[in-house]
């Protein structure tokens, strides 16, 4: 078992937080793909402001797109969102020729 760090913008912390966004999305690049089940992810806001979670699932996609007509906005975010916000904010750190190249990851969480 492993443990990895990532940091997230404010927004993203609390909805894991609050336990509304149980799948965390990133590009499934090297660094990401040598996670495993049973992994342990620390979320950081700022210096003092973390929180950990266990890896229980790690859903593979070729894109973004194609992972989101699976789940509902409601795990990958909030519901105060849309997925076309969600689409488009993850856009600005994932160029679609990123997500070309490496595919996507859907990480399902569970806190501690």
């Amino acid at each position: 078992m492993k443990t990895y760090e990532m940091n997230l913008q404010p927004k993203y912390f609390d909805f894991i937080k609050d336990g509304t966004k149980r799948i965390e999305l990133r590009l499934f690049d090297e660094k990401r793909s040598q996670i495993e089940l049973g992994d342990i992810i620390e979320f950081s806001k700022s210096e003092n402001d973390k929180l950990k979670a266990e890896v229980i699932g790690l859903l593979r996609y070729k894109s973004f797109q194609e992972l989101f007509e699976d789940f509902d906005i409601s795990i990958l975010a909030d519901a105060s969102m849309t997925k076309e916000e969600l689409l488009g904010v993850l856009s600005e750190f994932y160029a679609p020729e990123k997500q070309t190249q490496y595919g996507v990851v859907g990480i399902r969480l569970r806190l501690f």
